[in-house]
């Protein structure tokens, strides 16, 4: 006598699951769907109709404006990721690799002191260092350099980027390196492998994952990020999201700057996606 399978919904799991299913309908699964929605919408006498027209994809999509905003975005987040990456791995293999248990945790404590502080007052502070008689101008000054212009530059829109994305960065390597075997490492090292040769043909595989995910958060932060590029960076080269600004602005132009929200979110997705799926792409012969 054959026992049929259990076919009842897990009441139990689906009660723990259903906050998560209203949050995300609630605060993102709603909101993209109306913006969807705005973005077919006509502005008239500076009120919005609905309406099913592709008026407002046409227009943004056809101006040189938006794509030279998008390029740049693109082309300043992903050298904001490089940067990070770079800075943060000497860091955080010390960290992993070379401080006791107490000082990494006390390490990762201090990175995360930052994020208590709104981010638009730690980016205000920087008006101090990178102004024209701030403190980095007058530093160089002792040694005969400068004055530099940093302040309304891309340098300027980099430096609060980092001052976004470093810590989170750093402490994501500093766990993905901390949980690596370190027996495969003493025994690339017998075996007459260079400190550097580890490093690349040992660490950074095995902690591939953790790295492609810093990397994606440092993207997808970055590629959105308003504040540093409107007052560090002067908006000199408007990013995306003062596009989006100025489009409001603009009339009241809600649905064209729904457009370029989306085109920011499917960029994102994209982004994303290929990056967790090349973090988890098993390698050849692995099963």
């Amino acid at each position: 006598m054959s026992s049929k399978p259990e076919t009842r919904p897990n009441i139990y799991a689906l009660t723990w699951r259903l906050p998560i299913i209203f949050w995300q309908f609630i605060f993102f699964v709603g909101p993209v769907l109306f913006m969807v929605a705005m973005s077919f919408f006509l502005v008239k006498n500076y009120r919005m109709t609905e309406a099913f027209e592709f008026v407002n994809w046409s227009r943004m999509l056809s101006r040189g404006y938006f794509w030279d905003s998008y390029w740049y975005t693109v082309f300043i987040a992903s050298v904001s990721t490089v940067c990070a990456m770079c800075i943060a791995f000497p860091a955080a293999f010390a960290l992993a690799f070379r401080a006791s248990e107490s000082t990494r945790r006390w390490a990762i404590f201090l990175l995360i002191i930052p994020f208590f502080t709104s981010y638009l007052v730690r980016t205000f502070s920087w008006f101090v260092i990178l102004a024209e008689s701030g403190v980095l101008n007058a530093m160089l000054g002792t040694i005969g350099l400068g004055p530099y212009t940093m302040l309304n530059t891309n340098f300027g829109t980099l430096v609060g980027y980092m001052t976004l994305t470093l810590p989170l960065v750093v402490i994501l390597q500093t766990v993905t390196m901390a949980n690596i075997d370190k027996n495969l490492i003493e025994a690339a090292r017998n075996l007459g492998c260079s400190p550097l040769r580890t490093i690349w043909q040992v660490i950074i595989p095995l902690a591939k994952t953790g790295l492609i995910i810093a990397a994606i958060f440092c993207f997808i932060l970055s590629f959105g990020d308003f504040v540093a590029p409107f007052y560090l960076g002067g908006s000199q080269e408007p990013t995306l999201p003062i596009l989006i600004l100025d489009t409001t602005k603009s009339g009241q132009q809600w649905p064209r700057a729904a457009v370029v929200a989306i085109m920011m979110m499917l960029t994102l997705f994209a982004i994303a996606f290929t990056g967790i799926a090349l973090a988890y792409r098993k390698g050849k012969g692995a099963k």
